[in-house]
């Protein structure tokens, strides 16, 4: 069940309610009886894992490491070999 903040408009009484979504949002401050205020804040979001920050997969110096490396790697490496095999088909 979600937490809400609340303000009152007129004594500046806050607190927090746990109500369902399906609850009424409150309208009495419980401290003075005066008008309520629903607050709204930044929601905290975590993202665990790899692969979420551009930092991830860079080493110390700013160079590639890890599975981003060796996959870049073996691309460079099989296009290179593919156009030797080119080069020299024609010449058979």
């Amino acid at each position: 069940m979600p937490t809400y903040a609340y303000a009152c408009k007129q004594c500046g009484h806050r607190f927090d309610a746990v109500q369902s979504f399906s609850d009424a949002a409150l309208t009495e401050c419980p401290a003075c009886g005066g008008e309520l205020r629903k607050q709204y804040g930044s929601i905290g979001v975590t993202f665990n894992g790899s692969g979420f920050y551009r930092t991830d997969s860079r080493g110390s110096n700013g160079t590639s490491t890890g599975a981003a490396s060796g996959t870049s790697g073996a691309s460079s490496t099989s296009s290179s070999s593919e156009s030797t095999k080119t080069a020299s088909a024609p010449a058979s």
